[in-house]
């Protein structure tokens, strides 16, 4: 047990080792594409690594205490609003003083203001003669699909609905790029947007004025850590280059690159270069997108993951299961903890995790497979055992057998058939919710399902999605040809 726990740890450890630059990015496409641009500026200056659509605001601030990650692109108004908690529009001179004793700095304003508002379909907003936020609160018959993030901010919809006094109960939240196609279709009146978006022209939608001036100025910049211009100073002064360089029609020009036209991220992030003129990059086809360069990167992710907290669970939930077996009063107990630990939502026990530990990524999402991979293996240890016939136990006993050569020897290996379809179980359960880690930055095939997400790219989802079914079956079939071998060998030993 010891061993397999020395050896999680060691190996979420591994990616923090060296000296490499490393920036993250949030779960939406302008994030996405400002990582991409901060690491082609970095790259050739130092050792770089772009660990993209990590999660919301919480976990990049995490993650960027914690050194998980060395800086990331974030937005003024978010720092005063949802990290620093103070008000007004602070100036960076001001937002640096106040994250100086958390080892924390702002800089390099990128040259854009990126701010949140609501937007209507300009048809729906012109039949109802509705230009600004005040005047919305005059519809309270409207239905709104805000994004979760939106909602849980102190600087989104709690504040606004009190600024505005809007007549509205807070709606359930809906994926960002989803909810374009929601209002397009009509399922929904109003959205949050941010004004770069590039969706925002396509699908002719008004932004109502925010006549109350409730939102701050959301200037894009470097959230870093002190020490990152000392460590990589070279990469430092190309990143500082970036000041000022893209303007608001730059950023929805790379933005529409990526949503739009179908191109990848680094493509959208390379047309700053070529100051937003057409590349000649084609469209990608789904291929491209399934066996992209990231792909083998992506396939020992998800494999570390599944079976480093696969091992970890054989290691605890067979000896949980045969103590179930062996000591009655403790079953009940043992099963209803493990049960319990199953009924958790799995985002839920990843952000429990991620305080608990202090620590975002790898470590943490190894901790929450190994937590639900426990139920099947205890329960199968335990039905296998329990379901042995009296004969054979006292076939064993007869032979003068110990209590621990009976466990070992007779025991273990009859309900071994039992035991590995529980095994296998866990394994198929792990491939699929390992997929749920890339939102905490721990990468492997759910990185594409989240990038997917944000594009609304069905592509790249079924690209994450595709290789992660297949892995399953491929485990499932294994486990079969294991369980027919091992079943046949304890048939061969029942009946000698």
């Amino acid at each position: 047990m010891r061993t397999v726990l020395a050896l999680c740890v060691l190996l979420a450890s591994l990616p923090a080792q060296g000296d490499t630059l490393r920036i993250g990015s949030k779960r939406f496409t302008e994030s996405y594409i400002l990582g991409e641009v901060l690491r082609q500026a970095a790259e050739g200056k130092t050792a770089v690594e772009h660990r993209p659509g990590m999660g919301n605001t919480g976990i990049l601030y995490a993650a960027l205490k914690g050194g998980s990650i060395d800086l990331y692109p974030e937005y003024t108004g978010t720092i005063a609003k949802e990290i620093l908690k103070v008000e007004g529009s602070p100036s960076l001179a001001d937002l640096n003083r106040a994250l100086a004793p958390l080892g924390l700095g702002v800089a390099v304003r990128l040259g854009f203001n990126d701010a949140y508002a609501l937007a209507m379909r300009d048809d729906r907003a012109s039949a109802l003669g509705i230009r600004t936020l005040s005047e919305l609160a005059r519809r309270p018959g409207l239905k709104l699909g805000l994004s979760q993030e939106f909602i849980g901010r102190t600087d989104g919809w709690p504040g606004m609905q009190a600024a505005y006094r809007l007549p509205y109960a807070t709606p359930s939240g809906l994926d960002h790029g989803l909810a374009y196609e929601a209002i397009a279709a009509g399922r929904i009146d109003v959205l949050d947007v941010y004004t770069t978006d590039a969706k925002i022209e396509r699908y002719k939608l008004r932004v109502l004025d925010d006549d109350r001036n409730y939102f701050p100025r959301y200037d894009a910049v470097l959230f870093y850590r002190l020490d990152v211009p000392r460590r990589f100073p070279d990469a430092w002064r190309a990143l500082e280059a970036l000041e000022g360089k893209i303007d608001e029609r730059r950023m929805i020009r790379m933005n529409a690159a990526a949503e739009l036209e179908g191109k990848s991220f680094a493509q959208a992030a390379a047309l700053l270069v070529s100051d937003g003129k057409p590349q000649s990059a084609a469209r990608r086809n789904f291929l491209d997108v399934l066996f992209g360069p990231d792909f083998w990167r992506l396939t020992g992710e998800h494999l570390l993951l599944v079976f480093v907290s696969l091992a970890a669970s054989i290691a605890v939930g067979v000896p949980l299961g045969v103590a179930a077996a062996k000591a009655p009063r403790a079953a009940q107990w043992i099963l209803g903890v493990v049960g319990a630990i199953q009924t958790i939502p799995s985002l839920a026990l990843l952000a429990f995790l991620i305080a608990l530990v202090g620590a975002i990524g790898t470590f943490p999402a190894l901790v929450a497979l190994f937590l639900y991979a426990l139920l099947p293996i205890v329960r199968n240890t335990y039905a296998g055992l329990t379901g042995l016939g009296r004969g054979m136990r006292q076939a064993a006993m007869a032979l003068g057998l110990s209590t621990q050569d009976r466990l070992l020897l007779v025991e273990v290996p009859l309900a071994l058939p039992s035991i590995l379809a529980g095994i296998n179980t866990s394994a198929v359960i792990n491939v699929g919710t390992a997929t749920i880690a890339a939102f905490i930055g721990a990468g492997g095939y759910g990185e594409r399902i989240a990038s997917g997400l944000a594009l609304n790219d069905n592509a790249t989802l079924l690209a994450g999605a595709i290789p992660a079914a297949a892995l399953a079956l491929l485990i499932q079939g294994a486990f079969e040809v294991g369980e027919r071998r091992f079943g046949w060998m304890a048939r061969a030993r029942g009946r000698s």
